[in-house]
């Protein structure tokens, strides 16, 4: 299961290290959110081991989507080595999602 981030502090955190983030921008009230999450944390076990797969609501942390220019969820953020690469908005195909993973970690 993919945990929450708390703030962007821990965020922060996470993105120093440089590993391969998938960061989904979620919140409660929203519907299609409520599709994605299952996908989420399908990435978060068959990836946990090379990859940091995490969920951020956007309601407890209301500069991250204007930090990353986030205008609709569901959104979900790929980074690595520190780095904005890629950003899937809406609800898609598991393998979508895992695909994007993939390419990071070439």
């Amino acid at each position: 299961m993919a945990e929450f981030i708390k703030d962007e502090a821990e965020f922060d955190t996470l993105l120093a290290e440089g590993k391969v983030l998938v960061i989904d921008c979620t919140a409660t009230w929203c519907g299609p959110c409520k599709l994605v999450a299952p996908l989420i944390d399908r990435l978060a076990i068959e990836y946990g081991d090379r990859a940091q797969v995490f969920k951020l609501d956007i309601d407890a942390n209301k500069a991250f989507p204007k930090r990353f220019g986030i205008r609709s969820i569901p959104a979900v953020i790929f980074f690595k080595a520190g780095e904005k690469v890629e950003i899937i908005v809406g609800v898609k195909a598991y393998e979508e999602f895992s695909a994007a993973v993939e390419r990071l970690l070439v």
